[in-house]
């Protein structure tokens, strides 16, 4: 699961340095860096869906004090 989020996270990562690339070539004559930025958000949501459910599930442990 670790190497999931990590994965995930740098996708994220990644995603949000395309949309700076892009919005720095293209001077916001196109809509290339909206499309990575919505990629972006994208991603954060479904990895944290998927961080509940594995909770919610059982497959993340809880803190225990």
């Amino acid at each position: 699961m670790k190497i999931v989020v990590v994965f995930v996270l740098l996708m994220i990562v990644g995603s949000l340095g395309s949309a700076l690339y892009y919005l720095i070539k293209d001077k916001g004559s196109t809509d290339r860096a909206v499309k990575a930025l919505t990629i972006r958000v994208g991603l954060s949501m479904a990895l944290f869906l998927v961080l509940m459910g594995s909770y919610y599930f059982g497959l993340l442990p809880g803190n225990r004090l």
